[in-house]
């Protein structure tokens, strides 16, 4: 029986090629328009686990992803970093001057935005994901329209890259996180990475202290995110990912932080995907 696997997006995005990268071809796919919508497979269980982007090395964390992991009790059992290549694409025909808008995922337009600096004249429409603009502009033979989207999509919906590598940093790479209503995925000697969120009064020196507890434990702190606590006005969350070379070292942490914190929550433990 093939795992069914919630992506944002359609067949030919990135959250596609991610999905067959950390699962592998023998998947079906649950298309999902947004990332609510993602959850709300994923808890309904009509998808057994899900794709969902959390942060790019350009354009930084995308915040509301955290509180929906959060408010829905989800929890991370893995991630999967994934470089990124944009290209701009159109029906086959269409030249570069024939370009009187650029589609895509705010975030596709936002990474490429120094190409498209040079193009003032054309206008720039986000969309609800890169590959599905593709597929638009092939199902309803959209002329003076581009498309940035992964190479994939081109291919998939049969249109021309007319621009390729389009993105401001060649460099660019995306962390997506793998979710599932239940943890208890690994056995405790591969798990080297853990995702963390809790809070401290406003005592001075209360955020210093849990990050030295972190540090003394050995736990090596790779990202830091705060969050208003929408409840309780001017109270913040801190989302946390820390990697440690033996699980006692973050066991040793947790039960400090515990104590520690006002609310101390642990979102997930699982192997670094970097390594």
């Amino acid at each position: 029986m093939k795992l069914k696997i919630a992506i944002q997006g359609i067949k030919g995005s990135n959250h596609h090629q991610v999905a067959k990268d950390y699962f592998g071809d023998h998947i079906d796919l649950v298309e999902c328009l947004s990332f609510d919508e993602l959850v709300m497979q994923t808890l309904t269980g009509r998808a057994d686990k899900a794709v969902m982007a959390i942060e790019n090395s350009i354009a930084g964390s995308i915040i509301p992803n955290y509180a929906l992991v959060f408010q829905n009790n989800l929890h991370i059992i893995g991630e999967h970093y994934l470089n990124i290549h944009h290209n701009l694409m159109v029906l086959r025909g269409q030249k570069f001057e024939d370009i009187e808008e650029v589609h895509s995922h705010p975030m596709a337009l936002l990474q490429c935005k120094e190409f498209l600096k040079s193009y003032p004249h054309i206008k720039l429409v986000e969309a609800v994901d890169t590959a599905e603009t593709a597929q638009q502009i092939q199902n309803k033979q959209l002329k003076h329209i581009a498309a940035i989207a992964p190479k994939a999509a081109a291919e998939l919906y049969d249109l021309e890259i007319i621009a390729s590598e389009i993105q401001t940093i060649t460099n660019n790479s995306t962390r997506f996180i793998i979710l599932k209503t239940k943890n208890k995925e690994l056995p405790q000697d591969q798990i080297n990475k853990a995702s963390i969120r809790f809070i401290t009064d406003h005592k001075r020196g209360s955020l210093a202290a849990v990050l030295n507890v972190m540090s003394d434990c050995n736990l090596n702190l790779t990202k830091i995110q705060s969050l208003p606590v929408i409840e309780r006005p001017w109270k913040y969350a801190f989302f946390v990912d820390v990697t440690f070379e033996e699980y006692q070292h973050f066991s040793k942490a947790k039960a400090l932080l515990e104590i520690m914190s006002e609310e101390f929550k642990i979102l997930g433990e699982y192997k670094n995907g970097r390594i």
